[in-house]
């Protein structure tokens, strides 16, 4: 053949194809959307394992998921407890009844006290035999042992501002004693911010475990589909093609632990509502047990599966280096 011929001059060899980039964009969304099915039909394949996994992980948030609700319910409960605050300003016992009213509308006339309230001598004893059942025993007391009383309500609950009050009425000669009838419900309010920021440590702590729980799963998945990721890197796959089917585990499993962990707390509320109203009715409270929000609801199976999301990609990063081609 001439060196000259058409048939010459032919090039040969392999050729290059250049892709365009609707093409590469077309072949990314396929393969998450390959990837997303493969992460599911393996969970289905080996349904125990996968539910031990899911199991634990809606376990570890259940359990802040739920105390937070129950939290969240207890701030509603005692909201605006604190506008009831109020001072019982016991009296000296020779306090008669004319001077006890003039100290009550000469309180009144204060910068900081929104009202007063007189009770009486013979007020008290009254409310005090209906409400102790004592009656026959009181009324055979030679006297009234109960002294005059002025209920002082502060017009700011202010803790500073309450304590300057109480400062200021016990510092009079006609009181006995000035007594704050609200300490307890600011320890109660305490309380709640103590739980509140338990319920945040506890649930980082659990977050981190969620994660490792991730991680070992994951781990064990890529030790088994070891032969598979090493023909996939032989004949070109990228890290990032055969990191995507793990990370979509990952998230998965996250995912439907997060929805389990919404059926977990939703039957121990619904177990627990009954008691818990029937209390709150014993109290005469107007308030009812309630599950969680709408946004609890939304974010808590998103949040689960970001977990599992980075639980996934640390586990590849650590071990997917590990699996390499031997030439």
């Amino acid at each position: 053949m001439a060196p000259n011929s058409p048939r010459a001059r032919r090039p040969g060899g392999a050729r290059s194809a250049r892709t365009s980039l609707g093409d590469r964009l077309r072949a990314w969304r396929h393969h998450h959307r390959d990837s997303l099915r493969d992460a599911l039909n393996r969970m289905r394949a080996a349904p125990s394992s996968a539910l031990m996994t899911v199991l634990v992980i809606a376990i570890a948030l259940a359990l802040p998921a739920g105390l937070a609700v129950l939290l969240d319910n207890a701030r509603v409960i005692t909201k605006g407890w604190d506008g009831n605050a109020h001072l019982s300003v016991f009296l000296e016992m020779d306090v008669d009844e004319s001077r006890q009213r003039q100290l009550a509308d000469d309180w009144a006339d204060f910068d900081t006290v929104k009202r007063t309230e007189v009770i009486t001598r013979a007020q008290a004893l009254d409310e005090f035999k209906a409400l102790s059942g004592f009656g026959e025993v009181l009324e055979a007391l030679p006297d009234n042992p109960l002294p005059p009383l002025i209920v002082v309500y502060p017009d700011n609950a202010a803790p500073g501002q309450v304590e300057a009050l109480q400062t200021r009425l016990n510092a009079l000669p006609e009181v006995d004693n000035a007594q704050l009838d609200v300490a307890w419900v600011r320890r109660l309010h305490a309380i709640i911010e103590l739980g509140d920021r338990l319920i945040g440590v506890l649930t980082l702590g659990l977050a981190a475990a969620v994660v490792l729980v991730v991680v070992n799963t994951i781990r064990l998945a890529i030790e088994s589909r070891r032969e598979e990721i090493v023909v996939i890197k032989i004949v070109g796959g990228t890290d990032g093609f055969v990191r995507r089917p793990f990370l979509y585990s990952g998230f998965c499993f996250g995912f439907a632990g997060g929805v389990l962990s919404l059926v977990l707390v939703g039957t121990a509320l619904w177990w627990l509502g009954g008691p818990i109203d029937e209390l709150l009715n014993l109290y005469e409270s107007e308030h009812s047990l309630t599950g969680m929000s709408p946004s609890t609801v939304l974010v808590l199976p998103l949040f689960s599966g970001t977990l599992g999301l980075l639980g996934a990609w640390l586990a590849v990063s650590r071990h997917l280096g590990d699996v390499e081609p031997q030439f």
